[in-house]
């Protein structure tokens, strides 16, 4: 069954993730200009692709879909629960990298926490924290029990294909989806290529490798698109990500000032250090005193107050992702996590304020359609037009 537009006609359909091509980015480049003359910026959400993807996958913010953050709260129902029995090993030998790298393939291959999963808190503190990308978002069934764009086609018999990291690399997506496209397998291609978010991380101060990319990824898209006009006409191609990528300018030792308040984790906190914010929960009125302080004093973030949280659309009432949110000014990096060790110096960093001009996602497409993309929820709805 071919996929069915507002009008009751049938046409082929590609849409186009790739990851963390930004806005400001892409100003003044040349990329698909002439094929895609439909194009604009993005609203991302805040946070990083856990929560993006999701969003533009259900056209619903994390507070809705449950994904945010990769790590959240809960005791109950952490997949390590088990290895809290291997506490009283000492410190030097639960947070050693070999200690860390056999949790990493043990979640990934044995507990079914997927190829994403790493050991981003102490492993001494995993059996209080889950894993929120348990199963493959880009499957039916993948986000909850949310319904994303691959349950709608699912359950209205459209036929489809779906391309990620999860099987292969960039350069194998391409190829198949060139392919498939080709032997008529589908009228929708969902395409999702993600290699650029790593060049912009490493290559955003001597951009001539990610430039490389680009062009390179220009000229697969445009001998795709041409297929699929081949074979329809009236094909529609359209390219979007899931945010921007902002220059990192100063990196901030937020580990070593909360350590140095001279509080207890787990006994009196918890806290998960991201690249660009951290989440904390607190089981004494001290502790709450003492670290809410001493993050109101830094000059280089701010704790996002909760009325903020509900209209950025990742508030959780039971504060599974954290009581409390502190979140770096565009360009900071937190250094020295279990996120970001200290040989890691990104050029580019995102997970910044949405309000961030370098974060914003794009958008860009052969035809208009029937309303204005603003946010990335929004290709949500555009992939979904003419799917009912």
């Amino acid at each position: 069954m071919g996929l069915r537009t507002l009008s009751g006609q049938t046409h082929l359909r590609l849409f186009v993730l790739i990851d963390a091509l930004g806005w400001k980015f892409l100003e003044g480049r040349e990329f698909l200009s002439d094929t895609l003359p439909y194009r604009n910026p993005l609203r991302t959400v805040l946070g990083f692709s856990s929560g993006a993807i999701p969003t533009i996958l259900t056209g619903l913010p994390p507070a809705q879909t449950g994904h945010w953050n990769l790590l959240y709260y809960d005791p109950k129902g952490s997949p390590f629960r088990w290895f809290s029995h291997f506490g009283f090993l000492p410190r030097v030998i639960l947070d050693h990298r070999v200690t860390r790298k056999i949790l990493k393939e043990t979640g990934r291959h044995f507990l079914g926490l997927g190829k994403n999963f790493d050991c981003g808190v102490s492993p001494r503190l995993l059996p209080l924290f889950n894993w929120v990308e348990r199963a493959n978002i880009y499957e039916r069934g993948g986000i909850g029990s949310t319904r994303s764009i691959f349950d709608d086609l699912e359950a209205e018999g459209i036929a489809y294909r779906v391309y990620s990291y999860h099987r292969w690399t960039d350069a194998e997506i391409l190829a198949r989806a060139a392919r498939d496209l080709a032997q008529g397998a589908a009228d929708f291609f969902f395409i999702y290529l993600s290699e650029l978010d790593q060049l912009l991380h490493d290559q955003w101060a001597h951009p001539e490798p990610v430039d490389e990319r680009l062009r390179w990824y220009a000229a697969h898209l445009q001998r795709l698109f041409e297929g699929a006009r081949q074979r329809d006409p009236e094909a529609t191609l359209a390219v979007f990500s899931d945010h921007g990528m902002t220059p990192v300018s100063e990196r901030h030792d937020l580990v070593a000032e909360i350590k140095g308040l001279g509080l207890s984790m787990p006994e009196d906190y918890l806290a998960v250090y991201d690249s660009t914010m951290a989440r904390f929960w607190f089981f004494s009125e001290h502790a709450r005193k003492s670290i809410g302080e001493c993050l109101r004093e830094l000059p280089y973030g701010r704790i996002l107050p909760d009325e903020e949280l509900r209209g950025l659309g990742v508030f959780f009432p039971d504060h599974r992702y954290g009581e409390v949110v502190f979140l770096l000014n565009p360009g900071g990096l937190i250094a020295n996590s279990d996120f970001n060790g200290p040989q890691w110096v990104p050029a580019g960093m995102h997970g910044y304020h949405p309000d961030d001009r370098y974060s914003d996602a794009v958008f860009l497409s052969n035809r208009r359609f029937c309303f204005p993309a603003g946010t990335i929820a929004d290709v949500f709805r555009i992939m979904r037009e003419g799917t009912g």
